[in-house]
Order: structure tokens, then sequence, then C-alpha cells
């Protein structure tokens, strides 16, 4: 299923993050562009982010793929 966005898509993968990884996670969003979306890489699913996204106006899209979720946050 291909999307007909044109926005462009910066990674973060959370895997990485030596810590908690909410402050990257804000940093992230707050440096996104209105054309811009970001990917969310994590070993499982972040619940408690999705009423922070929708409170900051993102809209996100979950998806996992074997242990490792992915999700794809945007401007609302």
């Amino acid at each position: 299923m291909a999307s007909e966005s044109t926005a462009t898509e910066t990674t973060l993968d959370v895997r990485e993050i030596d810590g908690p990884p909410f402050d990257d996670i804000v940093a992230a969003l707050e440096a996104l562009a209105a054309d811009e979306r970001l990917r969310l890489i994590a070993p499982f699913e972040p619940k408690p982010l999705y009423e922070v996204l929708e409170a900051r106006g993102f809209t996100h899209e979950s998806e996992r793929r074997a242990d490792v979720w992915h999700i794809r946050i945007e401007r609302a």
C-alpha cells in the first residue's frame, strides 16, 4: 500500500537512546516543519505518548513489525 504523502520523514529510533526517551521525542516533534513527519521506532507500543501527541496537535499511525513498533507522527 503506497502513500501519496509528499512529507519528508525523519526517523528517531528510541532503542538507541540511553535512558527515558520522552525528552528526545518532544525535541524531535518540536523540530518538525509543517510538511515533515516523524517515524518513531520503539521496542514497545508507547501508548502513554498517544495522548501527549493529540494534546500537542499531532496524529499518529502505529504498526507492529515483529517485536518492534513503528509510529508515524505528523501534524493534524
